[in-house]
């Protein structure tokens, strides 16, 4: 992955991070109306934050990792690959869970939005700054 830019690739997973934490305080109330585990503690474990940098670094490597590959160079186009693999799959498991795991749809589009706004941001920085 030589068109791959590591330092792109960090600062995209903090900001993915940064955004979903930001998200989740703005939907805070839904969360609690839905009976989201998530919503249950004020406080979240000390071993969240971590793992979840962890987790964003991982789809910022594979997203830049896929740009690259397919010479995703413009706004544009980051746009249309978040797009893409956010409704390939993120949303493809959440309705299921909503078909099959009678997960309230609410719930649901949470959580989808939540990966709408990291895989933007992702995209985003990855395709733009090589």
């Amino acid at each position: 992955m030589r068109d791959v830019n590591d330092l792109a690739v960090a600062v995209a997973a903090v900001a993915a991070l940064v955004a979903s934490f930001t998200y989740y305080v703005a939907f805070g109330t839904q969360l609690e109306r839905w009976g989201s585990a998530a919503a249950e503690s004020p406080r979240p474990p000390s071993w969240l934050m971590p793992v979840e940098l962890v987790r964003s670094l991982v789809v910022a490597v594979v997203v830049a990792g896929l740009a690259a590959a397919v010479g995703i160079k413009t706004g544009t186009g980051a746009v249309l690959l978040a797009l893409s693999l956010w409704v390939g799959f993120p949303m493809i498991p959440l309705t299921g869970s909503v078909l099959h795991e009678k997960v309230q749809p609410g719930l649901a589009a949470i959580h989808g939005g939540d990966w709408l706004v990291k895989l933007l941001t992702i995209t985003v920085i990855v395709s733009l700054w090589r």
